[in-house]
């Protein structure tokens, strides 16, 4: 299973941006993708999960209203779009895979982790 998260870089206060984490070897159809991110000194937190259907897409409150996770099934690539970005969204970004199709608490595969970077 490999995972391949893109779509990092540098944006300003109040922007936006897309991350996208391509999936190959399962499919997600049946197994559901997080975003976690960490702030280096900090413990990785959970930032939204897609589940195998819409029903179960899920995002934390600091980030509701502002992330949106979405899925493309053909692609079998998630996309977490972020706006509204403020400098605490800092943060190395991480995709990662879940045996579980309706939850994210216990990642089975990860990808490479990809920096947003918020100016103030």
């Amino acid at each position: 299973v490999q995972l391949q998260a893109s779509g990092g870089g540098l944006v300003q206060s109040g922007g936006s941006h897309r991350l996208s984490c391509a999936v190959s070897g399962v499919s997600l159809d049946n197994y559901a993708l997080g975003w976690f991110r960490q702030v280096p000194g900090k413990e990785q937190e959970w930032v939204s999960c897609s589940g195998v259907t819409d029903e179960y897409a899920y995002v934390r409150d600091s980030v509701k209203g502002r992330f949106t996770i979405s899925k493309d099934g053909a692609k079998n690539t998630v996309y977490l779009q972020m706006n509204s970005l403020q400098p605490e969204d800092t943060a190395v970004y991480y995709c990662a895979v879940d045996n579980d199709p309706y939850a994210c608490a216990t990642p089975d595969y990860w990808g490479q982790g990809t920096l947003v970077t918020v100016s103030s």
